[in-house]
């Protein structure tokens, strides 16, 4: 397989000379997947930064929801378990900050073959690129 320009499950936001900005798609279609890729040309190298939007892992239950024939029960149980459940990770996330130091999150991104191609040759053009910027401007 080849580069693709366009490049499947790439968009390029900007292009300001010394940095660009790119839009990596995830393969499964969810945006909380996806993320924000700059490059940056600096004074003593490159810099690449990677944001992403983290999610806790929300479905973790201290208590287990119940079920009920009665509809107005199981919503009952189902509401306050799911407000403890809910403060529970809040506390554990704080816990880590004030404890650790730091929260502990993980991302991922799934491509396919070529999209994996594109995004480590978008990367190394746009390294060269901001390289050929920053050196022309000097």
């Amino acid at each position: 397989m080849k580069p693709q320009i366009p490049a499947v499950g790439i968009l390029k936001h900007n292009d300001y000379g010394d940095s660009m900005a790119y839009h990596v798609a995830c393969n499964c279609g969810s945006p909380d997947c996806s993320h924000n890729v700059w490059i940056e040309a600096e004074d003593v190298g490159i810099t690449v930064m990677t944001y992403t939007t983290q999610k806790t892992d929300y479905w973790t239950e201290s208590v287990h929801p119940s079920y009920s024939k009665d509809g107005f029960s199981q919503w009952f149980d189902w509401f306050w378990k799911g407000l403890w459940n809910g403060l529970m990770t809040r506390l554990r996330l704080t816990k880590n900050i004030w404890i650790d130091g730091y929260v502990k999150y993980e991302a991922g991104i799934i491509m396919n073959e070529q999209e994996a191609i594109n995004y480590a040759e978008t990367l190394k053009r746009s390294i060269q690129d901001v390289k050929a910027f920053k050196k022309e401007k000097k």
